[in-house]
């Protein structure tokens, strides 16, 4: 089954009980960054466990009939207010699975670089779940996510931040490990 519209932010760690079928969505992530090469991401938390916090892309689910490039333009409008961003190639593809808000994710996402000149944001568009859910948002530079100890998804963004900064996009998109909780 697929499913489009309203989801979870970012892919959440696992929470106790059952939480119910397993559903596909297809997903776009933006690998958002500055004029510093600075990193966009938000920080997500379970509804019901407000403390349990993690750190991820900006991006969700393709609506209708879009692709993935303009549901990544949508979703990072709507989470960052940020319109002028030129999107850049497709970088990475994961596959991943999770509890989140009573239900069980199972999340097919595309993430593409983009870049900004921008830096203020305005998180107004946020969904019902979204407002929920996400307690903010902040730039990080690749040394700050490579000595964080601060759970980020996909887990080894900070790595393959730096060898995107190095080496530049890849030639192909890179499929990740999947991920599943």
């Amino acid at each position: 089954m697929t499913v489009s519209g309203e989801g979870p932010p970012g892919g959440g760690p696992a929470v106790s009980g059952d939480p119910g079928p397993a559903v596909v969505r297809r997903v776009a992530r933006v690998v958002l960054l500055d004029p510093e090469d600075r990193v966009l991401l938000l920080q997500g938390f379970e509804p019901a466990d407000p403390g349990a916090r993690w750190w991820f892309t900006p991006g969700g689910g393709l609506e209708g009939e879009e692709t993935h490039e303009q549901a990544a333009r949508r979703e990072l409008a709507e989470e960052t207010g940020l319109r002028d961003v030129v999107l850049g190639p497709l970088l990475w593809r994961r596959r991943c699975a999770f509890p989140f808000d009573g239900r069980r994710w199972e999340q097919d996402e595309w993430y593409y670089l983009g870049r900004t000149r921008r830096t203020d944001t305005d998180q107004r568009g946020l969904t019902e779940l979204e407002r929920r859910s996400v307690a903010g948002l902040r730039w990080w530079t690749s040394a700050e996510l490579l000595a964080t100890r601060e759970t980020v998804y996909p887990t080894r963004l900070a790595e393959l931040l730096r060898t995107l900064l190095d080496e530049g996009p890849p030639a192909a998109p890179r499929d990740l490990d999947p991920e599943i909780e």
